[in-house]
């Protein structure tokens, strides 16, 4: 970058050079008469070939700076600073999602801007349905392989991330495919070439009047011109408005797809995606062409209100000569539109889980028991969370499997309880999506997740604290029914908006029913009387718990997991640390 800057300032003195060489020869030229008028040409061409030299340096400056500020996002996020940095993908954040919310999949500092690297639509949309719902397991071995096979291609990733960067994108995929494959509105026969037709006829009859004078001819011409508009515009302009994206947005789907049809990939599915976008399979044109085409006709419909469509909107039919233009194309090609977004939508998706694995070479891939009883395993060696700066985060171990099927985890405020549950949360949602994992290892079954680790009252619609929470537990336990794979289910302070003798039951029959469903999970709990279901539920359920320490009037916890149950409360003892007087 230090070299094009170099060359722009050096262009940009030249440019100016010739600017006073010019004023000089015309002072000369003119006052003085040395030289001869036409010397005044050889300035202004030196101008026009530097203004065009420098134009070419600029456009690789700027790339250059992209490319630089990929590679610092890059630094960014290996370095644990790049929280608001990227896409948070708070648009995906529904509430049908169980977990969405309580693990930080989306919104400033998530687990979705850390991954995300996609620069269209629908790459951000087929990663948010990966984090979001759990794939099958012959899909996530799938996907593991041709994540370690992208993870060394960066020039891939560099070239994604530089494209199209000043481009003003609206691009509106599930619209646009729904425009391509709907039914034709413009009438099909003659009608098309009769438009063509009056227009040349318009531009020869205005010839003629021009020249001779002669105006019947145009007349008789604009008035069977006003007949078809009346019929046809309207629906013109139904094909045309239907189209939600603008011809930037196309031309950069077309320049993401022209370099996917270009890659030379290893792995069989990645090969044959690569051959369908250059229409091998189809003898036909390969996608970004076709796509491109569309962005021309995008780039028509966009001027229908400028003024030289005004103009040319009754001499030749400009609307109508555009709508079917744009009916043409998704005549001939609109059924293809879905697998060329669905294409590149599933090769940003994997490029983003590529990026995350090339820059955290540490972190392995899970491996994932396919056991033919269908029970649930999650065997995870010092699982980390990768949220957290890694100097801050204390890492811990988990195993659940049929011998010890629920860790009831008890222990102070602030002592890790929740970000433990979080950390299985979010390895378990890395692991079924096909990414690696933050640890050290994790072994583990196909699951579905269930979690709640957050809630409260609901003002709005009369809902308690409690309330809230045994609705969402009531979808938490549907999820366990429908799913094809065993629940994991996380449960933070279950069921803390209601009495320790309401607790202690309902909290027992609720494990008793998600035991008998073959569930997995972890409960926290700082209530100790909660502990003591360990004895009606027997060896599937083991008590741990986070300890903390007050030395010399300060607090401090290990949030490491230790074995049992916690043996004291701090809840006093910060009260008497922030001031209040116990």
């Amino acid at each position: 970058m230090a070299a094009e800057n170099r060359r722009h300032i050096a262009l940009g003195n030249a440019k100016l050079a010739a600017i006073f060489a010019e004023i000089a020869g015309i002072w000369l030229v003119l006052a003085k008469h040395l030289f001869p008028p036409f010397w005044l040409i050889l300035p202004v061409a030196t101008y026009v070939a530097l203004a065009i030299a420098h134009e070419l340096v600029l456009r690789a400056r700027k790339k250059a700076e992209i490319a630089s500020d990929f590679y610092q996002r890059g630094l960014a996020r290996i370095e644990d600073r790049s929280a608001g940095a990227g896409q948070t993908g708070e648009r995906f954040l529904e509430p049908k999602y169980l977990y969405a919310e309580d693990l930080d999949i989306f919104g400033r500092g998530s687990l979705f801007e850390l991954l995300s690297q996609a620069r269209l639509p629908m790459g951000e949309d087929r990663l948010a349905q990966w984090l979001c719902a759990p794939s099958d397991l012959a899909t996530i071995l799938q996907r593991q392989e041709l994540v370690a096979e992208l993870r060394e291609n960066l020039d891939l990733r560099e070239y994604l991330a530089v494209t199209g960067e000043a481009l003003r994108l609206r691009l509106q995929p599930e619209s646009l495919i729904a425009w391509a494959e709907a039914s034709p509105l413009l009438p099909k026969g003659p009608w098309r070439g009769v438009a063509v037709f009056l227009s040349l006829a318009a531009a020869a009859s205005l010839m003629v009047y021009f020249t001779r004078g002669i105006y019947s001819p145009l007349l008789i011409v604009l008035a069977l011109e006003v007949a078809i508009r009346r019929w046809l515009r309207p629906r013109a302009e139904e094909v045309m408005h239907g189209v939600s994206c603008n011809a930037e947005g196309l031309l950069l789907f077309a320049q993401v797809l022209e370099r996917f049809e270009r890659e030379k990939f290893v792995a069989p599915q990645l090969q044959a995606m690569a051959a369908g976008l250059r229409g091998e399979n189809k003898n036909r044109q390969p996608a970004s062409i076709l796509v491109r085409k569309l962005a021309r006709i995008v780039y028509w419909i966009d001027g229908e209100h400028s003024l030289l469509g005004h103009i040319a909107e009754l001499p030749f039919l400009y609307s109508v000569q555009v709508g079917y233009a744009a009916e043409a194309w998704r005549r001939k090609r609109g059924r293809e539109l879905r697998g060329w977004a669905e294409a590149a939508g599933e090769m940003e998706a994997l490029l983003s889980l590529a990026g995350y694995s090339y820059e955290h070479p540490l972190d392995p891939f899970p491996t994932f028991v396919n056991d033919s009883g269908a029970k649930a395993i999650f065997h995870g060696e010092q699982l980390g969370h990768p949220l957290l700066a890694a100097a801050r985060c204390v890492r811990n171990s988990v195993s659940l499997d049929h011998t010890t099927r629920v860790l009831l985890v008890s222990g102070s405020n602030m002592s890790g309880k929740s970000t433990f549950l979080r950390t299985v949360g979010i390895n378990t949602v890395l692991a079924m999506a096909g990414a690696p994992i933050r640890g050290k290892s994790l072994q583990l079954s196909p699951l579905a997740l269930g979690t709640r680790i957050r809630s409260g009252d609901s003002l709005q619609e009369g809902r308690s604290n409690f309330y809230t929470e045994i609705l969402h537990i009531r979808r938490v336990f549907a999820l366990m029914k429908e799913s094809k794979y065993p629940l994991l289910f996380l449960f933070d302070e279950l069921l803390e908006g209601t009495n320790s003798k309401d607790r202690r039951i309902g909290a027992q029959s609720l494990l008793d029913a998600l035991l008998k469903n073959g569930a997995i999970g972890i409960v926290t709990t700082h209530d100790l009387a909660l502990t003591e279901i360990g004895a009606a539920i027997g060896s599937p359920l083991r008590n741990m718990h986070f300890a903390d320490q007050v030395v010399e009037g300060k607090m401090f916890f290990d949030y490491q997991l230790h074995d049992g149950i916690v043996t004291k409360s701090n809840a006093l003892e910060l009260m008497r640390l922030v001031g209040l007087e116990m």
